[in-house]
């Protein structure tokens, strides 16, 4: 990958508006996204699937070329298994809501899942009696399989987990526990913000009947999300919301429902960032996702080895580099991790994020109050990772306990 030529297409790091290593909340977007978010305003700002003239038109292929390069991305046949949602939330939202659980039914999910694949179950919990089951992280937040396998009963309806976690970086090997979910019966949705980003990852192979991630941690626009479903879990799936474009026909008192993906996008598309998206995917297609997954390895790789020798600095999560993706979370003795965030930012321009990062049952299960986290991307290069590390050491060293 030449990171140059990639640093180069990123206006915030043309002009050396600081280091940017909080990706894993939101990525920066290159040229080529910006431009395709401009030229639709700019030449063609009108609604597709409504109306029937030239601008409508070129909005209603744009669309159809954006669900087209999904199909293509993730490597399934049927671009109308993606729908567009605002965000993963939404999709993981409609999802658990949509699937039908009743009282006795059984949700698993690991025990260090974002809120987003957490709270809405703890909903169904009190509202309809559905049931819960943690898997539980081994000792460094890892997934442990025999611990999921424990899990797993008749009363289980759906496994729902993350794909790759947002504190300790760990990957869920979700292929296979789709295996033992489907063996057991189970519908497998999977949290996929923090690894469609990152990986190379073709949902026919994982053969999961649910995927969600947000776009805008995939150098798209903000507001845009997706979640695919298989077609026959889709069909029986009921929306979130219900309005235009969800219907057929609709009368005083009755409707029946559009086809999929039609169904689950109530209202008015965000065209601009369905455009954008695909520019984003175009791009990501361009330099390559197992180039990515290499870079982000590497670049994992020297942060930590810079910062091994910090006597009083601590992950959270494994140690072993190459089991943290693109995500380092950690503390510091006697510094807040809010207070670690602001001062790297005010001595060196670094931005990393601070706090529970919307997994707060991981953090309070086990004492801890939240943590430091510096995520990367294949924007970042070695002296993003050496700035970074630099200000942590002098930070450690000057102000830690």
């Amino acid at each position: 990958m030449d990171v140059e030529s990639v640093r180069r297409d990123f206006p915030t790091v043309r002009k050396g508006l600081g280091v940017y290593l909080d990706s894993a909340c939101q990525s920066l977007r290159p040229d080529q996204v910006i431009e395709a978010i401009n030229d639709y305003y700019e030449n063609y700002p009108a609604c597709g699937g409504r109306s029937v003239h030239s601008m409508a038109t070129r909005v209603s292929i744009a669309v159809d070329e954006t669900r087209e390069a999904l199909a293509s991305f993730f490597g399934t046949d049927d671009p109308d298994c993606y729908v567009f949602t605002k965000n993963c939330t939404e999709g993981l939202n409609t999802c658990a809501f949509g699937l039908g659980l009743k009282a006795g039914d059984v949700v698993v999910t690991t025990d260090a899942e974002h809120n987003s694949n957490h709270v809405p179950w703890l909903t169904l919990q009190d509202t309809l009696g559905v049931g819960r089951r943690f898997s539980r992280s081994d000792s460094e937040g890892g997934f442990d399989i025999e611990s999921f396998k424990e899990c797993m009963k008749p009363d289980v309806k759906v496994v729902s987990v993350q794909h790759c976690n947002n504190v300790t970086g760990c990957t869920v090997p979700v292929r296979e526990v789709a295996e033992i979910a489907h063996d057991n019966g189970s519908i497998v949705m999977v949290d996929g913000a923090q690894s469609a980003p990152h990986m190379p990852v073709d949902l026919k192979n994982l053969d999961v009947d649910l995927y969600c991630m947000s776009i805008h941690k995939m150098l798209g626009p903000t507001g845009m999300g997706v979640m695919y479903g298989k077609r026959e879990v889709l069909e029986s799936m009921n929306p979130l919301l219900l309005g235009g474009g969800t219907v057929g026909l609709a009368t005083y008192s009755s409707y029946n429902p559009a086809p999929i993906p039609d169904r689950f996008e109530a209202g008015l598309h965000n065209y601009a960032g369905i455009v954008g998206t695909k520019a984003a995917l175009d791009y990501l297609t361009a330099v390559g996702m197992d180039e990515i997954e290499k870079w982000d390895s590497k670049l994992m790789k020297r942060m930590m080895g810079n910062l091994e020798d910090v006597r009083n600095l601590h992950p959270v999560g494994p140690t072993d580099p190459s089991r943290r993706g693109s995500v380092f979370s950690f503390n510091i003795d006697g510094l807040n991790p809010h207070d670690i965030a602001m001062m790297v930012d005010n001595t060196s321009g670094v931005m990393i994020r601070s706090g529970m990062h919307c997994a707060h049952p991981f953090y309070v299960d086990r004492g801890i109050e939240g943590s430091a986290r510096a995520s990367t991307y294949l924007y970042n290069d070695f002296s993003d990772i050496d700035a970074f590390t630099d200000a942590v050491r002098h930070i450690a060293e000057v102000f830690g306990d």
